[in-house]
């Protein structure tokens, strides 16, 4: 799950996008609606959370201008006010949540949760892909009952073909969805050593079932062996 922070208070970013990370989360975090904007046309993230108060332009005119310009990502709005109007307003320009700070780490955790499973037709915390089961809530993959042990990074590119199950991910999107274009940014092919590692770790538990496929010249898929 990779999510983007903006918020003028940069101590509560720092903070929140920690507290995030420990939960194995991808974090990016800027501090005004101009630099959230850029980073939203230019990556891929499963969900948005901002403060109303930004140094450039509110949470409100963010969100309008993101929806304006057809990015549909997952929006929660972080706020101290709490008038029925703003609540009113935010949810008319698009967004998915509105919670009022200061609020429970924990419980904004498990809105995130449920939104990013709503986004991608998910009712529950579970994905099923033949014998194997990935629990969004937890981050635990099982193989019937067996447990796959995986890094971070292996984890993190599951979840992704598990969150788009049936969709082509291309190599840029796994590598924007871990590195997001940074200095540690590595080279192309370290896409393909991670799922080869996932590939093997799945086949050793499931018996020989490969249920990442490769799709030649586009990315992998996650499904069914057919």
């Amino acid at each position: 799950m990779r999510i983007l922070i903006t918020d003028k208070d940069k101590a509560f970013n720092q903070g929140l996008s920690f507290f995030l990370k420990s939960k194995k989360a991808v974090v990016d975090s800027v501090y005004s609606a101009e630099d959230a904007e850029e980073m939203a046309r230019l990556y891929d993230y499963d969900v948005i959370i901002s403060g109303i108060l930004l140094p450039d332009k509110s949470g409100t005119e963010l969100l309008k201008r993101l929806r304006g310009n057809g990015i549909n990502t997952p929006f929660i709005v972080l706020s101290s006010v709490s008038s029925v109007a703003k609540k009113i307003e935010c949810f008319d320009l698009g967004a998915d949540d509105y919670i009022m700070r200061p609020c429970d780490k924990n419980e904004l955790l498990a809105r995130i949760r449920a939104i990013v499973r709503r986004a991608h037709g998910y009712a529950q915390a579970l994905v099923k892909v033949g014998h194997m089961t990935l629990n969004l809530d937890t981050k635990v993959v099982k193989i019937e009952d067996k447990i796959l042990n995986l890094t971070g990074k292996e984890y993190a590119l599951l979840e992704l073909l598990a969150l788009r199950k049936g969709m082509i991910v291309s190599k840029e999107q796994f590598l924007n969805h871990l590195y997001g274009g940074t200095d540690e940014e590595p080279e192309m092919k370290i896409i393909d050593v991670f799922l080869f590692r996932i590939r093997n770790k799945i086949k050793k538990l499931s018996g020989g079932k490969d249920y990442v496929q490769t799709v030649w010249g586009r990315g992998y898929i996650l499904q069914e062996e057919k």
